[in-house]
This record gives structure tokens, C-alpha cells and sequence, in this order.
């Protein structure tokens, strides 16, 4: 894993085409070089926005800022120079991934965890340079490399979720063993990160070990993993020397390392620079307040970590960095301050790290000249260092940090205690050896001495090593990387959400969001923002305020419902860096609900219409809110709203789009009047035709609240109408339209991210620009009566990560028959045809055999549309449910009925059995067509295992596929899960573990909960286009538990859920430790999603 320039990408995401070996033959070694080279970072950055920029030179002094945030975003605060312009966007690339698959692309839904996406938009950039071959190596060399490579080994991990600057991510990258004894490996920080680590370690002879944290630097871009050299049996096990003193320019290195994801390669350069300031890498995690050094070695994607060696086989340097807008060029950090915490761990001490709060730059001296440096003191600079051309200089002073109010911006730092110091590892030495304690410094401001005596702070103190979990989101203290970067004072500012997911999904789930209150009550730090939050029953709706670090000036307000149903658990995870895990602790049950009370409200009145009874129709609409804590069927967002109409104001029915309401495992609130909210739950969801029916307590309600009246006669093309419909803003707007057209709705399939689609259903459009700004409303005549609905239809994938969406009209006639039953107390029990139809003109009827009488009866009985249905597409249906009619059969009638328009193939949902005459393959035959039952087509059992959703393949999967290989269907994963790492994609079926056949959900829990913890297992899986592959994952209790959710309608929630631990307790609930699964990116347009939460 390298950190680059242009940008932060998971390594396992990207295919490479480079043309180098992928192990190097010592009897040749050579500097790698290639025809078509890569120049990536493979840093995982999921939620970010990041895109590849080319930049131009810029002063040593002037680090770049590589990251162009969004336009829509917030302006940046943080003190970066500007970029160059932007190159061309090179070309993105995949390689294989594990187990010889490839990553998911964007085809292929993906779930992110805290939370669950359901689509893995992982991309690259490739930019291809020549760099020319050199000759092979001394024996020397080779030698040296022989030894060296037994250190080296290739890290696989995960970053189980997002915390501080880093996202929830699955990657690769180097490290090498520096105590060989005791198991110490030496890596970047930005691999072993600031949360929560998962990994093992391998070797060159392909033995591996289990990786644990130990240290990672607050700052600077080295960690420390342990592993157990017991585990290695095959091998000796040696360590690698760290010589910081050995780093000269000119000195010739060679990299080793994991680059660009290959198994081993070796790359050779020369030192350049041993002055360079640290690279900034945008917004992420950047090293500051040490110099790195600089040299040619044109690594890429896995090289972090990599051991810069001499040719006496001493580690001189880390691999860290590098550009990869096509030059060459590698940045090494110095080893001072990684051997000095090797040390310490060594002896058993803690790592003390200094700070002053103060972000220090080295300058050269005609800058520093500029900035009031006098020559009497340049002099001495020149005289104590011969070979310095830099001055450390004052960058950036963290408000309310112990430097502010004593160092200005623009300093020129001379002496520290009484000595001189013009670099940062002397620097660096001195704050650390005088932790608690006071320094002196001398500093130079504007030409004018000045002397300042400083607190030194201990740098730990103000790294979060723990973070809260509650109502789904997560939360912790701001960090001082993120207080640097954006120049704010690191205590009291409010509290960072590190997971803006679950009831905490505000404006979005992008990072850097700091809660300012919460139900009245200032929350500047963790540990209040629990105490308050301890305070708040479910289900209660409170006040939050919140800034962005890009925006400080900005107060902004919102109203949250908050969970404490699905997500029952409030748990404080702490970092224990003795087991190098992260240990949860349940640290406040949820309080009860507040029951519900009556309220009062009126309605708006709505002018300049037709007919006082259309205007009436405003208080037949009520907004409905879907939150769906856990993504299953395809479903692209968690959060949804629209405007449903009340159907039945007594018994409080409102119909609903499918789009809003999917599945019933959400939460359901509607809004009456703009004023009442009260919850609601889910009486019916249509098979096919887009709809859902909702019910509220109708007692809780004081308001003229009006059932609408629903037409029994189908609308016409031609006709005219009223639309009244709401738009992205939840306003109401009406016109006089005219139907342009009737037909059957046709949305594309997506074999990508199978989710519900509508079928065999008229659909609906008018001649009004009104109806596609508005995703619900009504079409009405003169008296009010509702002629159809106008409702939300989720369509297809386009570009990787917008939805496609649909608006058109359905007839009210359709729902009459449901909503009798409904408002009878029955619950529906409806039949259905499993397949699909569409309509064929009586020219391809005729070809297909349909005789000229029936041609002429169609024309009799439809005189507005003659056509005929052909069956288009089977579904499959699970057990031995006979195919009785085939793709390509015309239907002529069903139980004596012309079929000519989609409404008449409603007859299918009352019937088991219809008598049918069809056409197939140009003979006249008559059959009896069973319906199947749609009481199962709904989910209503989910397991998540290793990071994995998995439930029976919904009927979107079922429409499109003509095998059902298993009913273990992967329908979501989350990001930094061993699902993730593995390559267990969205769309697959298991169909084995560990060879026994799991061909339900039942025999694969069976199977899943026999594997011991932190074991391997073996899955054979089968993707969507029927091709088996089989997977090796090693299982992970810790940070992602099995469960299980079971619908259950005696349950508060309508879900059952049951964990089972790894000692074989089963236990119901949510478990005590790790991650719980919940929907922490939506794919889609959050602001319209999250409309309802701001004020």
C-alpha cells in the first residue's frame, strides 16, 4: 500500500498491467522498470470524492494540496497551497483480485459498514511511463537482496470501519520484521490506521501469521504490528537493522517490497534529498513536522511499508510515498523516530511523543530572509549546519493549544533550549524527552528576536483511542490530524462523527461533521455527548446542531429521530494496544419510548383550482418517511420519502410508492398536515405493481383529515386531467393536463444490483414538464375523484452510482380490489402468473402465428390499441412449480377474456388456475395456466455472516435469472469486512462451506456457526452468470459477529434478532462486541433522501 500524490485507492480494487516481473530472480536482480509502469497510490479512501490531478512543480516549501473537494462542498479552511491544473483523467484499470476473482465493479452492488451500500464504485487511474532499463546487479547487491527479502513481508488487511481520517477499506502493502524475537514488524501508519485493524502477514516462502497493532505514530507515517514467530515453521525468522544515521545523499537503495500488489519486487534508486518537507495528501492522513527524503525509485500501489535498504542490507528509510502524475519520484520517512519507539517497546515503556500544537515547514533561506530572518543569525544558521539550506518556519498554530498566543504563523525558529535547530529530528528529539515539561525557544519575528517558554503536551492525549456507537452512528474527540489540518483547536469544538450513518445520516455521509448539541445540551467532547445522549429515549425526536470543518462559520440545525430500536446498543469501543484490538463495552441501555399523544393540526388550502373538491385533495396527503436500518433486496438507499394519499381516513390507510417503501424492515413515519408526526407500519406490499399500503393511528390524529375517492373506471389516453403532485421540495403544485399516453410499463433490468421492479402494469404520462419534477401525486378529474396515482418507479443502474428513477401514473382502478379486502381486515392473498409480459403489434402477431380472425377480434374488442401479450421473460420459481407457459407464448385469452390491455391481467391475482388459449410456435393451444401464490415473495429471514448480508434471492433476482444454484444469495456486504477482503461479492450464491452443500439459509447457518474464530473456511460460490469460484476467507467475530433477522410480528420492531457468539452461545439481540450491521451509504442523492431531517 503506497500513499501518492494524486490519489488514496484500495489496492485490491485495481487490476495491474505492468509489464515487470512479479518476483524478482535474485540471480538477476534488477531495477525494475518498466514499458507501461503504474504510478498509484492504493490508499482506500470509499466514502471521498477523490480524482486523479497531474501537478506542476511547486516550491520545496510548498507542499501541494492534491484534493479538489466537490463544488457542492463546503470551501476548504485548511491551510493548503493551491493546486496546478488538472491533467487528462487517465484510463481506470482492474486487476484480479484474491482467489483469482475480480473485484466487484460497477455492476456489482457492494455494502459499506458501519454501514451497508448496496454497489462497490472502486476505481483507478493508470498513467504510463517509460522508465529505462538499468543493468543487473553486483553480486553484492544480490547478496544483500537474498537477505533482505526473508524480512520483508506482504500485509493483508482491513480497516474494519471509518474512524478519525481514515474510511472503512480492505488492502495490501509492505512491512518488514525489525525484532525477530519478539514478533515486531515496522509499517506506515496510514496501513495500520488509527481504528480498528485487521490483518496477517506473509512471508517469502508463503507462510503466514496473524498482524496485530502495537503502535501506530499520532503523527508521523510509521506503526508497529506484532505478530508470533512461533507461526512461522519453514524458516528462520530474521530482522532487519534500522540505521537512520546511513541516509546520505547519493547513496544507492533498493526498495523491497509488495509493489503493486505483486508478491515481492525490487526497486532501485539514489537519495536524492534528505530535506524534503512531508507530503500532503489532501484530506486524509498526512505526516507533518518531519522532513522525508527523496529518491527516484518509481515505486507504486502496495509499496508502503517497504524497507529502504543500502547495499550492507540496513534499513535506512520507510517507503511512505510518492507522485503518480508519471514521474518517478519516492518519499522515504526517516527512521530516528520509528527506531526510538521500537526501543521503547522493546523495554516495555510507554512511547512518549511531544507537541507544542504547532505545525512547523522547512523553508530556504532566501524565503526565510523574506520573512525577517537577519543575516547575523543566517550566519550562525550556516556556520552550526555547513551543509543546511532550510530554516524550520511557523505553518500553521492550533487555536487554545499551548504555542497560541505565544507563536505567530511566519516564525523563524532559531534555538530550543538554548540550541540551535534547523531540522525536525533534533526537533523532534527535544519535544519528545520533555513531555510535562516546559521549553524554551527563540524565535525570529519579522526581524525581531523573540523568546517564548512552552508547555509541552503529550501527543496521545489528543489522538482518539476510542470511539461511541449509538443510533447508528459513530463518534469520538477530534483528532489533532484533523485539527491541523483544518486549523481549529483540538478540545471543545464538538464532537466528530467519524459514521454519519443511521439515525445521524444528516446531510450526508461524507466525513468532518462535528456535533455541536444535541436536545438543547452542548456536547463539546465525548464524554458529555454521552452522558446526553444517555438521556434520550427512543424513538425521541431532538435537536441537533452541527458544523463542518470545511465550513466553520456555518451553524447548521436539524431534527433526528433517534434509534434506539434497531441499534439497542450504546457501546464504547477502547483501543487495547496489548492485544492490538479494539474491546467493546455496553455502556447505557435504551430508555422506552414516550407514548404517543393526540395532537391538533389544519391543513393548507390550495387555490386557483377547478373544482373546490380538488382543492380538497390537500388533506388526502400525508408525507411518509422510510428508514431502513439493515439494506436487503437490492435496495440502493436508506433513507426514502414521498407523499402518500390517505385511502382510508378513518383507519388510517394511505397508499404508497414501492420505491419509498421497498421492505418492512424499517421505520415508518408520517407526517399529517405538516405538523403531526406518528409512526406507521406496512399492511401490504404489491408483487407487481409499485405500491404499498401504510396504516397510522387514526386516533392520533386531530386533524379534517379526508379519504380520497377512487375512480373505478380506467383513464383514457387523450383525456383530460388535473395534476397535483409534490416536488423535490416537498411542495405542491397543480396544472390542467391531458393523458399522452397508456402502456405497459417497461424498466430495464439490472443483473448488477437486482432490486423490486414493476411489472405487467399500465403505466401513465401526461402533457405537463410539472410531472417529472414531482416523484408523488395524483391525476384528477373535475370532482375530485383520484383517476390514478402518480408514483416513484425505481429503475436501472446508470454510470455506476445514480439510480435511475421514473415517474408515471397508475389507475386507480388496479388497487380497488386490495384495499376492499384491506378495509375489510383481510390481508390479501393474491396469485400471480410468474412471468413477464409485453405487448406485440398485430404485425409480429400475425408472424408468430396468430390467425386473421383473432387478429380481427382484437381489433373489435380494443379499437384504442391493437395488440396482443407475448410472454417475455419467465421468473424462476423455487420447488417443482410446473412451467406450463413458455418465453415467446402469445396469449389470446385468459378465463375467456381477450387479453388486450395489461389492466386485464389482473384476473391472475384472484385465480389459481386459468384457462388460457395461447400461441406457441405458430399453433393455437389450450392450456391450464396454475398461478403461484406471492404470500413468500417478500423477505423475511436475513443472516449476516463476515460482513455478508444474505437472505433467499428476492423475486427481482428470480425475474432475472433462469437457475437458482442456491437460495443463499449475497445481497450486501460491507467495506473493511472479511466479505470484502475475500471478494465475497453482492449477487454471488453459496452453495458449499467447507464442501457440505448449503442449499438454504438454514444448512448454511448450520455450517457457519461450526467454524471456530480467526479460522479459515472454503466457500463455493456462484455469480449471477453461472460461474463457480471458490473463496477462502478466515472468519472474524470480533469486529463482525454472526446474526441472524427473523420476521416476527410479536417483536416491537416486526424483527427478531439472534447473535451467535464465537464460544457457541446463542443469544438473542444484538451481540456485545463488534460491528452491527447498518446502511451507511445510500448510492444516491442524499440531500433529497435527508429532506426531511434539516430544518
Amino acid at each position: 500500500m503506497r500513499r501518492s500524490f494524486v490519489s488514496l485507492r484500495a489496492l485490491s480494487d485495481v487490476r495491474s498491467s505492468i509489464a515487470r516481473t512479479n518476483s524478482v530472480s535474485l540471480a538477476s536482480t534488477t531495477a525494475i522498470a518498466a514499458a507501461s509502469h503504474i504510478r498509484h497510490n492504493r490508499r482506500a479512501y470509499p466514502a471521498s470524492s477523490y480524482r486523479a490531478r497531474a501537478f506542476a512543480t511547486l516550491p520545496e516549501s510548498q507542499p501541494p494540496s492534491t484534493v479538489a473537494m466537490n463544488s457542492a462542498s463546503p470551501t476548504s479552511r485548511s491551510k493548503r497551497k493551491a493546486a496546478s491544473p488538472t491533467g487528462e483523467r487517465p484510463h481506470k484499470q482492474f486487476r484480479h483480485g484474491l482467489n483469482g476473482k475480480n473485484s466487484p465493479g460497477e455492476n456489482t452492488p457492494d455494502l459499506e459498514l458501519s454501514g451497508f451500500v448496496s454497489k462497490a464504485d472502486q476505481e483507478d487511474d493508470e498513467v504510463s511511463t517509460y522508465y529505462p532499463q538499468q543493468p543487473a546487479d553486483t553480486a553484492e547487491w544480490q547478496a544483500t537482496i537474498e537477505n533482505v527479502v526473508r524480512c520483508v513481508v506482504s500485509i493483508r488487511f482491513c480497516q474494519t470501519c471509518s474512524f478519525d481520517t481514515d474510511a472503512a477499506c480492505a488492502s495490501e502493502a509492505t512491512g518488514f520484521v525489525v525484532d525477530a524475537e519478539r514478533g515486531l514488524i515496522i509499517t506506515n501508519r496510514h496501513v495500520v490506521g488509527a481504528g480498528p485493524f485487521t490483518g496477517y502477514v506473509v512471508f517469502d516462502n508463503h507462510e503466514e501469521a496473524d498482524a496485530y497493532p502495537v503502535y501506530r505514530d499520532p503523527v508521523h507515517d510509521f506503526g508497529i504490528l506484532r505478530f508470533d514467530p512461533k507461526a512461522i515453521k519453514y524458516m528462520p525468522v530474521t530482522a532487519l537493522k534500522l540505521r537512520p544515521d546511513l541516509a546520505k545523499v547519493g547513496v544507492e537503495i533498493r526498495v523491497v517490497g509488495n509493489d503493486a500488489g505483486e508478491k515481492l519486487s525490487i526497486l532501485s534508486g539514489v537519495i536524492s534529498r534528505l530535506d524534503r518537507n512531508a507530503p500532503e495528501y489532501g484530506e486524509g492522513y498526512s505526516d507533518f513536522n518531519t522532513c522525508y527524503y527523496q529518491a527516484n525509485a518509481a515505486a507504486s500501489g502496495g509499496s508502503s511499508g517497504s524497507p529502504v535498504v543500502n547495499i550492507d542490507g540496513h534499513a535506512i528509510a520507510l517507503q511512505a510515498g510518492g507522485r503518480s502524475d508519471g514521474a518517478s519520484t519516492d518519499y522515504f520517512l526517516p527512521l530516528d523516530r520509528p527506531l526510538r519507539a521500537l526501543r521503547c517497546i522493546q523495554e516495555g515503556i510507554p512511547v512518549g511523543r511531544g507537541t507544542i500544537q504547532c505545525q512547523f515547514l522547512l523553508k530556504p533561506f532566501d524565503e526565510c530572509r523574506r520573512l525577517g530572518l537577519t543575516q547575523n543569525w543566517e550566519a550562525a544558521a550556516r556556520e552550526a549546519f555547513p551543509k543546511a539550506t532550510n530554516m524550520l518556519v511557523v505553518e500553521i498554530v492550533l487555536p487554545e493549544g499551548p504555542s497560541h498566543g505565544k507563536i505567530e504563523e511566519g516564525d523563524v525558529l532559531l534555538k530550543v533550549n538554548g540550541e540551535m535547530v534547523t531540522q525536525f529530528i533534533r526537533l523532534d528529539d527535544i519535544l519528545d524527552s520533555n513531555v510535562g515539561n516546559s521549553v524554551r525557544l527563540t524565535l525570529q519575528r519579522g526581524g525581531e528576536d523573540v523568546e517564548v517558554e512552552i508547555q509541552v503536551g503529550n501527543l496521545h492525549d489528543i489522538t482518539p483511542d476510542r470511539f461511541l456507537t449509538v443510533a447508528g452512528g459513530s463518534f469520538h474527540d477530534l483528532s489533532y490530524q484533523q485539527a491541523r489540518l483544518y486549523g481549529v483547536a483540538c478540545k471543545g469544538g464538538g464532537v466528530f462523527v467519524c459514521e454519519a450513518t443511521g439515525a445521524f445520516r444528516i446531510d450526508s455521509a461524507d466525513s468532518g461533521w462535528m456535533i455541536q448539541s444535541v436536545d438543547q445540551k452542548k456536547t463539546p467532547d465525548l464524554k458529555t455527548f454521552i452522558e446526553v445522549m444517555k438521556q434520550i429515549a427512543d424513538k425521541a425526536r431532538v435537536v441537533i446542531t452541527y458544523k463542518h470543518l470545511r465550513d466553520l462559520h456555518t451553524l447548521n440545525t436539524a431534527i433526528l429521530n433517534v434509534d434506539r430500536h434497531w441499534s439497542t446498543k450504546m457501546r464504547l469501543a477502547v483501543r487495547n494496544d496489548t492485544t492490538g484490538l479494539w474491546d467493546f463495552e455496553d455502556i447505557g441501555h435504551p430508555l422506552p419510548p414516550e407514548p404517543p399523544v393526540r395532537r391538533k393540526a389544519a391543513f393548507i388550502q390550495l387555490e386557483h383550482t377547478s373544482h373546490p373538491a380538488v382543492a380538497d385533495l390537500v388533506r388526502s396527503f400525508v408525507r411518509v418517511t422510510c428508514v431502513l436500518p439493515l439494506k436487503l433486496d437490492g435496495f440502493p438507499r436508506n433513507r426514502k420519502w414521498g407523499m402518500g394519499l390517505v385511502i382510508d381516513a378513518e383507519k388510517g390507510l394511505v397508499v404508497i410508492s414501492r420505491a419509498v417503501v421497498p421492505y418492512d424492515l424499517c421505520d415508518i413515519w408520517i407526517t399529517i398536515a405538516d405538523s403531526i408526526l406518528v409512526q406507521g407500519k406496512i399492511v401490504f406490499l404489491h408483487p407487481l405493481q409499485n405500491y404499498a399500503i401504510v396504516q397510522y393511528d387514526a386516533s392520533l390524529v386531530d386533524a379534517p383529515v379526508l379519504s380520497a375517492k377512487l375512480s373505478n373506471e380506467n383513464i383514457t389516453q387523450g383525456a383530460s386531467t388535473t395534476f397535483i403532485g409534490f416536488n423535490r421540495s416537498a411542495r405542491i403544485v397543480h396544472a390542467t393536463t391531458t393523458v399522452t399516453e397508456v402502456s405497459a410499463v417497461c424498466i430495464p433490468a439490472n443483473s448488477g444490483a437486482p432490486r423490486y421492479r414493476a411489472t405487467n402494469v399500465d403505466a401513465i404520462t401526461v402533457d405537463t414538464g410539472l410531472s417529472q419534477q414531482c416523484g408523488s401525486g395524483v391525476l384528477v378529474d373535475g370532482e375530485g375523484t383520484v383517476q390514478a396515482l402518480w408514483l416513484t418507479y425505481l429503475g436501472e443502474r446508470v454510470h455506476g452510482a445514480r439510480d435511475e428513477e421514473y415517474h408515471l401514473g397508475l389507475a386507480t382502478p388496479t388497487l380497488l380490489p386490495v384495499l376492499s379486502q384491506i378495509q375489510q381486515g383481510q390481508i390479501p392473498k393474491l396469485r400471480m402468473l410468474s412471468m413477464e409480459f409485453r405487448a406485440i403489434p398485430m404485425s409480429q402477431a400475425r408472424i408468430m402465428g396468430v390467425s386473421e380472425d383473432w387478429i380481427q377480434k382484437v381489433s373489435e374488442v380494443n379499437k384504442h390499441n391493437h395488440h396482443l401479450f407475448m410472454v417475455s421473460k419467465r421468473t424462476f420459481e423455487r420447488g417443482n412449480h410446473p412451467s406450463t407457459l413458455l418465453e415467446g407464448d402469445v396469449i389470446l385469452t385468459l378465463n375467456g377474456q381477450m387479453i388486450t390491455r395489461v389492466s386485464e391481467l389482473d384476473v391472475m391475482y384472484s385465480h389459481e388456475v386459468l384457462d388460457a388459449v395461447i400461441i406457441r410456435e405458430r399453433q393455437e393451444m389450450h392450456l391450464e395456466v396454475p398461478t403461484v401464490s406471492a404470500d413468500d415473495v417478500e423477505t423475511e429471514h436475513a443472516i449476516s455472516f463476515c460482513g455478508a448480508i444474505l437472505h433467499v434471492p428476492h423475486l427481482a433476482v428470480r425475474q432475472q435469472i433462469s437457475k437458482l444454484h442456491s437460495e443463499v444469495y449475497v445481497a450486501a456486504r460491507s467495506r473493511g469486512s472479511p466479505a470484502y477482503q475475500y471478494g465475497l461479492a453482492p449477487t454471488n450464491f453459496i452453495t458449499h462451506v467447507n464442501g457440505k452443500p448449503t442449499p438454504d439459509l438454514k444448512s448454511f447457518l448450520e455450517a457457519v456457526v461450526k467454524i471456530p474464530d480467526n479460522t479459515y473456511f472454503r466457500l463455493r460460490a456462484m455469480t449471477f452468470d453461472h460461474v463457480p469460484w471458490v473463496v477462502t476467507m478466515k472468519k472474524n467475530e470480533h469486529y463482525f459477529p454472526t446474526m441472524e433477522w427473523i420476521k416476527d410480528g410479536s417483536e416491537p420492531c416486526g424483527w427478531k434478532r439472534i447473535t451467535y457468539e464465537s464460544n457457541g452461545k446463542v443469544v438473542e439481540g444484538e451481540p456485545t462486541e463488534g460491528m452491527v450491521p447498518t446502511t451507511g451509504d445510500d448510492n444516491g442523492d442524499v440531500g433529497e433522501d435527508d429532506v426531511d431531517s434539516v430544518l
